[in-house]
């Protein structure tokens, strides 16, 4: 019981300190004259995967370095298979065409860099350096694009992304430091409850420290997003639940597993980031699939239906059963395996396909 306390104390301590940090750096970063744009795409764009840095450095200074690298991969298959799973269950997605065009061919960039420099088995600092510096390299290159945007567009943040009024409590420099000193402390108590409880997690259920990054981690961490994507689509704005999984995403790749790993392989003895073997051939792949998988169902029709959102989430509930099943070397695992194989997956394929042809615009 008092590991379920520590795990809930410390993902509500993620979630406080990561928009605590927000709000701090936010006003802070407003108050020197930066632009509402640049600190939407900056400062909001690092706070939603605040939590998953927060954990998988804290992971990796504890010596858990499976939880640190299954936080990442589980995140980026739970934002896409059970977030847009949700949001489209509660109201079809739309998808804006920059999405399709740039975002997500940079997310499955992403994934598959990952997938390529894991192949020896360690992310060392040498790869933690060059995913960190490309997350640098996409920021920059979204504030340039940005900044060619329509005035209507930028007016947009001017309208989400105000600074503290005159005379407010949080107008003050010393106000706008101590929240972001709060916040970073509110971050690293949390990721070390939230590291110990999983831990004891593992340990109490006779899992690997892997399993429980890629299931009870990943979906603790990713609650700034759920939140996010679906009250987005309870409100109506359909194409924002998209963005933010396709961006939180790219972001855990290049800039989590960059931090994480170039840190790792300055712990003395550890040299790098390592991957687990089971990792390396199931779990990244799954990763990849899901990434892929966005491009036909975002084509088709540019909006992912409720029927969609019900495969995503189907498909959620198969891929943790397949963890479960394995973790204890389950009979039924073959079996599972073998229907999933030669049925489910198909029978989506071909579900997929019909729905691309329906959807083709006319010659």
């Amino acid at each position: 019981m008092m590991m379920f306390l520590m795990f809930a104390a410390g993902l509500a301590a993620l979630v406080v300190g990561a928009d605590v940090l927000v709000r701090g750096a936010s006003r802070l970063a407003l108050s020197f004259g930066i632009s509402p744009l640049v600190v939407g795409l900056t400062v909001v764009a690092f706070g939603t995967s605040a939590p998953e840095v927060a954990v998988s450095v804290g992971a990796v200074l504890n010596g858990q370095t499976g939880l640190a690298m299954g936080n990442v991969v589980g995140s980026n298959i739970f934002n896409v298979l059970f977030i847009l799973g949700l949001s489209a269950l509660i109201a079809p997605l739309v998808v804006h065409v920059q999405l399709i065009r740039q975002e997500v061919p940079i997310m499955i960039g992403a994934s598959l860099l990952v997938l390529l420099l894991a192949l020896d088995g360690t992310l060392g600092l040498l790869d933690g350096a060059l995913l960190f510096g490309l997350l640098l390299a996409y920021m920059a290159f979204l504030v340039v694009q940005s900044r060619r945007e329509t005035r209507q567009a930028q007016a947009e943040y001017d309208a989400e992304i105000q600074p503290a009024a005159a005379g407010a409590w949080d107008a003050r420099l010393p106000v706008q430091l101590a929240l972001i000193v709060v916040g970073l402390g509110l971050l690293v108590l949390g990721s070390e409850w939230l590291v110990t409880a999983a831990v004891a997690f593992a340990k109490s259920l006779g899992v690997s420290d892997l399993v429980i990054g890629l299931t009870i981690v990943a979906a603790g961490t990713s609650m700034p997003e759920v939140a996010t994507s679906v009250m987005a689509a309870i409100k109506g704005e359909r194409d924002i639940a998209v963005g933010n999984v396709v961006g939180s995403n790219t972001f855990n790749l290049l800039g989590c597993l960059g931090l994480s790993s170039s840190l790792a392989a300055l712990v003395p003895g550890a040299g790098g980031l390592p991957v687990a073997p089971s990792l390396l051939a199931f779990d990244i792949w799954v990763m990849l699939a899901v990434a892929l998988a966005c491009l036909p169902i975002f084509l088709s029709g540019r909006e992912i239906a409720r029927w969609e959102g019900g495969v995503f989430l189907g498909y959620y509930v198969a891929y943790v059963a397949y963890l479960i099943l394995a973790a204890q070397q389950h009979d039924a695992l073959h079996q599972f395996s073998a229907v999933m194989m030669g049925f489910v997956v198909p029978l989506t394929v071909v579900t997929l396909v019909v729905s691309l042809l329906r959807h083709r615009p006319a010659a």
